[in-house]
């Protein structure tokens, strides 16, 4: 088995569990196949439509590898706490402890990631037996991953509170001194 390690971030290393390493280099290289099969298949549409025969279910695959890549993106960028920064509530907490607003972000994220599981399965059971023209490809087929990422970001942000309250949300990567007072 090839080795994973490479594509899992070691940054805020104190927020994360081993046990989750797995899933985030997976969600990496499901990133990687959606962003390159959607490129394809623009390159591939761009293609056929040049040559005067167009493949008019190639919209609807590109249209699928985009929404599946974008909330496997905001799953692994959770994950990553490269995303979700809630930086106008941050900016309204001035003076607050760093650790009372990492927590106040991941909760609102939490909130957040609930109603996606809730309204994305409301979505997603609501489009079972719908299809799209002329491929026939299932409505689910799109809107299935919304709920999927909203487990993941609700499973990722347990994660980092339950390692933030027992380690502290900051790392060493945080404690840059060289760094200029924002003001």
């Amino acid at each position: 088995m090839a080795d994973f390690r490479a594509l899992i971030l070691q940054r805020h290393r104190q927020l994360k569990w081993k046990a989750f390493d797995w899933l985030e280099a997976t969600l990496m290289i499901l990133c990687g196949v959606c962003i390159t099969m959607f490129t394809l298949t623009v390159l591939l549409d761009v293609i056929t439509r040049t040559i005067g025969a167009p493949w008019l279910w190639l919209q609807q695959v590109t249209t699928a590898f985009f929404a599946w890549g974008v909330f496997l993106g905001m799953a692994a960028a959770t994950r990553r706490n490269d995303h979700f920064y809630l930086t106008e509530i941050t900016k309204r907490m001035t003076g607050a402890p760093r650790n009372a607003i990492e927590i106040t972000n991941r909760l609102i994220v939490l909130v957040v990631a609930v109603l996606i599981v809730w309204c994305g399965t409301q979505n997603a059971l609501l489009d079972l037996g719908s299809y799209r023209m002329p491929s026939l490809i299932p409505l689910t087929v799109y809107t299935a991953i919304v709920p999927i990422a909203g487990v993941l970001i609700l499973l990722f942000t347990i994660e980092q509170l339950v390692n933030g309250w027992k380690h502290g949300f900051a790392g060493p990567e945080d404690q840059d001194e060289t760094r200029e007072p924002v003001v």
